[in-house]
């Protein structure tokens, strides 16, 4: 009973035959993966992977270093996939600082904007923060008012005092492949101080193959490494702990007409 809950199965290119792809990945036990767009044409795709395969749901939204594709009415068109049966998010969105140049308001104002955009739906959000832990903090405390549909902070990263500080305003920690990493101590500090009703899991497929697949094409199917290492550092069997993350998951992302819409 896994779920892998940000994956970009919408990197057609990567992976080959989706449908190949799509195969391997039930049988090695994944029954859900939530399919994240970074700008609205991967979005759409996600939304078109989401209607053809059972096992994929998705989230449509512009990341902060894909902002050069924001076209004025984008966001109604992302409310208008979103209104599909297995749009479960707005996302990923968010702030991203590392590389040089970037237009830092230009970030802030589209993640206001989307958090603005998420709470009009009724839709939780996946958040990206990369060397702007501080800004994702203000504008998050900033705007409290709109985080009534929950939130994730997608491949956490950070320190236990700033996750802390996501915790404290709802929020749910995810983890990816960088948890199984070596030199990944920080990460297990966050990994077993996280309320067992706030933990999630993903890949964020095809990037940060876990250990000992780094280095290669990463697949929803190893997030079943993530799973595992987290178990560990938990000290907890981790068919549990997958059924924790399976309802933690449920929760946040389908808790809309869960009887009827998912």
């Amino acid at each position: 009973m896994y779920i892998d809950t940000h994956s970009h199965l919408n990197y057609e290119n990567k992976y080959g035959d989706t449908d190949k792809l799509l195969a391997e990945i039930a049988a090695a036990g994944i029954e859900k993966i939530i399919d994240v767009g970074w700008n609205y044409e991967s979005s759409a795709l996600a939304a078109m992977q989401a209607k053809k395969y059972p096992a994929v749901y998705f989230a449509a939204g512009f990341h902060p270093s894909n902002l050069d594709d924001l076209r004025p009415g984008d966001y109604d068109r992302l409310a208008a996939l979103l209104a599909a049966p297995k749009g479960v998010a707005v996302g990923e969105i968010g702030l991203d600082y590392h590389y040089d140049g970037t237009d830092e308001a230009a970030q802030k104002r589209a993640f206001c904007e989307q958090l603005e955009l998420a709470d009009a739906l009724g839709l939780p959000f996946c958040i990206h923060s990369r060397d702007a832990a501080s800004d994702t903090l203000q504008i998050l405390k900033d705007n409290r008012a709109k985080l009534a549909h929950g939130g994730v902070m997608h491949c956490f990263s950070g320190s236990p005092e700033t996750a802390k500080e996501y915790l404290k305003l709802g929020l749910y920690i995810s983890f990816a492949g960088p948890v199984t990493f070596k030199n990944a101590r920080r990460l297990d500090e966050v990994a077993k101080m996280v309320p067992a009703d706030r933990i999630l899991a993903e890949t964020d497929s095809p990037y940060l193959a876990p250990e000992p697949l780094r280095g290669t094409l990463n697949t929803p199917k190893n997030v079943v490494r993530v799973y595992e290492k987290l178990a560990a550092l938990r000290g907890e069997p981790a068919e549990e702990l997958a059924g924790r993350i399976w309802k933690n998951a449920h929760t946040l992302f389908f808790k809309l007409n869960t009887q009827n819409k998912h």
